[in-house]
């Protein structure tokens, strides 16, 4: 009941985002495995970027699988982005649907599994093409996936936060181009 509950109130969470701000130039979602390292850290970056540019962007995150609905970010993902200024322990993992398809026009999964998931579950092919990894906003990085830090150490934290780092920017760059 309290998951249902929980799921519930992130959508809704999501959708009074999107009512009560001007109408957004770009919805973007990140996708990991359980929305606790990878992805919330991705949004965290994103998040902080945007508001600091003052970009007209959502953004949210979920994972692929249910086990940790409702959770906060993973401790060490917290302190990996509050040593860089960042707060997300306000964010709660939630699992990724095909209605996300609909509600963002950006779905950037953080490796090749995420991604193929998202490709499964998308309405149509046109849909489809709104999935893609992050790290190709990286191309100069030597690696296309962002390693799962879960079962690492903080210094797996922070390289996930580096990459995302480098995939950010030049996210952030295309959104200003793109007005």
């Amino acid at each position: 009941m309290v998951a249902k509950f929980d799921i519930a109130f992130d959508i809704l969470r999501t959708m009074v985002r999107a009512i009560s701000a001007p109408s957004p130039s770009m919805r973007i979602l990140m996708v990991c495995m359980g929305n606790i390292c990878r992805s919330p850290m991705a949004e965290g970056v994103l998040r902080h970027w945007v508001r600091a540019k003052k970009l007209n962007v959502i953004t949210d995150s979920a994972g692929t699988i249910s086990n940790h609905v409702g959770e906060a970010p993973d401790p060490r993902a917290q302190a990996a982005m509050r040593a860089h200024g960042i707060d997300i322990s306000d964010l709660r993992a939630r699992q990724v649907t095909p209605s996300d398809f609909q509600r963002f026009d950006l779905l950037l999964a953080m490796d090749e599994d995420n991604l193929e998931y998202l490709r499964s579950i998308a309405p149509n092919s046109e849909e489809t093409a709104k999935a893609k990894l992050i790290m190709d906003y990286a191309p100069d990085h030597s690696g296309r996936s962002v390693p799962d830090p879960y079962y690492g150490e903080q210094e797996s934290f922070e390289e996930v936060y580096r990459m995302l780092v480098d995939a950010c920017a030049n996210l952030i760059t295309d959104l200003q181009r793109r007005g």
